[in-house]
């Protein structure tokens, strides 16, 4: 039987990527592992990317998260994000000025980006206790991305930007806020809801386009462990990470001990993950920008994926489910 979230690797391999035969020269990267975005090509010169992303939460913010998702997927693929579409649906009795503040704080983002909003569905079910909100964004970049860039090796820096565990902060902070309120000052949690205005990494894998950058991978569900295990998978390379260097807000560690959640395995959108040659140097152009980004190891020949910690070395295992869903039993 299937768990709640994320589907393992295993599954995904053996049940989703295997039943998939049907080809098309058009398509040039497809389903698979640490694939986030399909690219499609049908001139000469750009490509059309495309990520879809679901996203089950109250219906206040389930658009904002939906949205992010899909734009960040576009960002780290390298893509100019240009249309976004929502596929809408809402639990029974909901107020019709409760969808009109779910599109407008969409419109809100997308109009941030310079992205068109091109259409949907929107539709109430029965039997649904929360709304399911996806966002299907469409991007565009020139054929040479991947000629030139994308192109993760041994011995490069592992570089990750602003902190991880931020949207899950953002989810738990809003969603739990009475409870959390029972041990933190208000100070603490309005500072954590106050996240939001980090979810997006358009403007860090700008900058690392623009900075020497190798690979990007958005830091999303499963949370930075999960990230750094697809992008070794994804290009066939190893780790090893400090732990101790990954960047993390004392907001998320103080939530994450209240509910007893690991902020290595938690949803955290807004937080990019980078390869480079050059770690420093694209810390630097990221701190010139506004973005904090911080070294935290190098990718190694071979499989293995080392967890340093102290005096202690640990493997890097398969994504597990994300520890949000421990909250939503």
């Amino acid at each position: 039987m299937l768990r709640s979230g994320k589907i393992s690797e295993n599954v995904l391999v053996r049940s989703v990527l295997r039943r998939i035969k049907t080809k098309r020269d058009e398509v040039k990267c497809g389903a698979g592992i640490g694939e986030d975005c399909a690219v499609l090509s049908f001139g000469a010169d750009e490509e059309t990317v495309l990520s879809t992303n679901p996203v089950c939460a109250p219906l206040d913010m389930a658009g904002v998260y939906a949205v992010h998702r899909a734009l960040n997927n576009l960002a780290a693929a390298g893509a100019e994000p240009v249309g976004m579409m929502l596929s809408v649906a809402l639990v029974q009795d909901t107020q019709e000025a409760m969808l009109q503040e779910l599109i407008e704080k969409a419109e809100e983002i997308c109009s941030h980006f310079h992205v068109q909003m091109i259409g949907g569905h929107t539709e109430v079910m029965k039997n649904m206790n929360m709304p399911l909100i996806t966002a299907t964004g469409i991007g565009k970049r020139r054929k040479e991305y991947q000629k030139y860039t994308h192109i993760v090796e041994a011995g490069q820096d592992v570089v990750v930007s602003k902190w991880i565990g931020l949207e899950a902060t953002v989810r738990i902070a809003k969603e739990h806020r009475e409870e959390l309120l029972t041990r933190y000052p208000t100070k603490m949690i309005d500072e954590a809801e106050a996240f939001e205005q980090f979810l997006s990494i358009i403007p860090e894998a700008a900058t690392a386009g623009r900075s020497g950058v190798c690979g990007m991978h958005d830091v999303s569900q499963g949370g930075i462990m999960a990230a750094l295990w697809d992008l070794a998978k994804k290009s066939g390379v190893g780790l090893e990470i400090d732990l101790k260097m990954l960047p993390i807000r004392q907001e998320t560690i103080e939530i994450c001990e209240f509910f007893d959640l690991n902020p290595y395995e938690l949803l955290s959108g807004g937080s990019l993950l980078m390869t480079t040659e050059d770690g420093t140097g694209l810390v630097m152009a990221l701190g010139k920008a506004g973005i904090p980004a911080v070294i935290v190891g190098k990718t190694t020949a071979g499989n293995d994926k080392v967890l340093l910690h102290e005096d202690e070395k640990r493997f890097l295992e398969p994504p597990k489910t994300d520890q949000l869903y421990e909250l939503i039993k």
